[in-house]
């Protein structure tokens, strides 16, 4: 972010100097052009071989000089702002690593299998933003096999939200009606938010809705329990009808970011239900490559710079830890407290009998004979006798 702010603060200063000499020119030439006419029109109506006065020739002298002193002006001022536009260059080249080739790793598209698993990859994240065409392109192209059954869930999903961004409710409410227990279970309030929606767009109509507000009061009967304030709030505005809720305490609920939540809640809990994360993976991986690659390209070009680029060599494990912020962080990480080192597939955490975790690592390297004595307590045992652990 850094890099980029860096960047823009140079692209502002050239379209500040550009503003300012184009100002300024246009300017300096008009004023040239009227000075040149008005020369040309004392002259204009003097005979055709009739020589200048020396105060003409003098005006000529002055004219043609200032026009060459303008000329100048303006060359530089051009060379100038060349010279801010080469600044946004450099700051491009200083601040963003133009290869970033040597962080990548071949192997991940080295067979069929894994193309394919990017492709499919990609594919749901176009069937996650309603891009259908793309994907079935994707598909086509690519020659997926994706189960039929796999696609129908967002394309409803993607039909709601469309209705939703339109302010149309009534998809949702079938929606969510239809999977009520379901959502209950996840103690989802999207069914309540959306009824509380409709009754807000009937509060808009004023007094003339006033019976079918009554009527349509009767739905929240069922979440009577778990949202009894907002239900106060929502009745309590039945008392500015004729005076119009834009113009009471509750103009609140008018405010257009209620079509954003309930947006954002329909999509998390919709997902939830069919097992799935908000986000797409393609855009979770994106988005912590782009956190991480600053810190990555640091590391390598100081590996570079003091020739340790060997000390790099697990394709499994990074040089240093990043920090992804905790949006990224979906499941328990173990770290051993001996060799100070997260756990991977190939050094997965390792319970003791004595009920101490080390890695297998460390249990290796604290074999002495047939025993392993834990670190931490005096408890000796048999290496076998350890567990991996799952988180």
């Amino acid at each position: 972010m850094d890099a980029c702010l860096s960047v823009e603060r140079e692209v502002d200063k050239v379209f500040g100097k550009f503003q300012q000499i184009s100002c300024h020119s246009q300017k300096t030439l008009g004023e040239l052009v009227q000075h040149v006419e008005g020369i040309r029109n004392e002259l204009k109506d003097a005979a055709e071989n009739h020589e200048l006065t020396a105060a003409q020739s003098l005006i000529l002298s002055q004219c043609i000089k200032k026009v060459k002193d303008s000329v100048t002006f303006l060359g530089s001022n051009h060379k100038d702002l060349h010279s801010s536009v080469s600044k946004v260059g450099k700051a491009i080249d200083r601040n963003f690593m133009p290869d970033i080739n040597a962080l990548g790793q071949d192997s991940n598209f080295d067979c069929a299998e894994k193309m394919n698993l990017i492709n499919e990859v990609i594919c749901e994240h176009f069937f996650r933003k309603g891009m259908l065409d793309i994907a079935e392109q994707l598909i086509q192209d690519a020659d997926l096999q994706v189960d039929g059954t796999n696609k129908e869930p967002f394309i409803e999903i993607n039909k709601i939200l469309e209705a939703l961004k339109g302010r149309n409710l009534t998809p949702a409410l079938q929606w969510a009606q239809m999977h009520r227990d379901q959502l209950q279970a996840q103690s989802s309030s999207l069914e309540f938010k959306l009824h509380r929606l409709q009754f807000i767009e009937l509060l808009k109509g004023g007094a003339l809705n006033q019976q079918q507000i009554l009527h349509y009061a009767r739905n929240f009967g069922i979440f009577a329990d778990g949202h009894s304030k907002e239900l106060q709030v929502l009745m309590g505005s039945l008392l500015y009808l004729r005076q119009g809720i834009e113009n009471s305490p509750y103009s609140h609920l008018l405010d257009p970011i209620h079509w954003l939540e309930i947006c954002d809640v329909f999509t998390r809990d919709a997902c939830a239900l069919l097992g799935l994360s908000v986000d797409s993976p393609l855009s979770v991986s994106v988005q912590a490559g782009a956190v991480a690659l600053p810190s990555l390209l640091n590391i390598k070009q100081v590996m570079q710079q003091r020739q340790v680029s060997g000390v790099w060599s697990s394709k499994d494990e990074l040089p240093i830890e990043v920090d992804l912020g905790s949006d990224c962080r979906y499941h328990s990480i173990f770290a051993c407290p001996i060799l100070r080192q997260q756990s991977t597939d190939h050094n997965p955490p390792m319970r003791l009998i004595c009920g101490h975790v080390i890695s297998r690592d460390s249990l290796n390297k604290l074999i002495s004979g047939n025993k392993v004595k834990c670190p931490y307590c005096p408890v000796e045992q048999s290496p076998a006798d350890a567990r991996q652990i799952h988180f």
